[in-house]
């Protein structure tokens, strides 16, 4: 499966497996951006995101840990 931003839902699980141990309140957002293009199922541009994408994606990923 590939990944884009606007799977922020699958890219906060992906996230969630991969670093069990961060707390995603935690998460500066150039740290998750940088996080996000290293996933291997991500295959999109980086010039595609943006702060609202890095948002959704971070409420995702505090969700998921709910």
């Amino acid at each position: 499966m590939s990944l884009t931003w606007t799977d922020s839902l699958d890219i906060a699980i992906a996230l969630d497996e991969k670093y069990p141990q961060i707390d995603p309140l935690t998460v500066r957002f150039t740290d998750l951006r940088a996080w996000v293009l290293a996933l291997d199922e991500f295959s999109d541009t980086p010039e595609r995101c943006g702060e609202r994408i890095l948002e959704a994606i971070q409420m995702a990923w505090i969700e998921e840990r709910d």
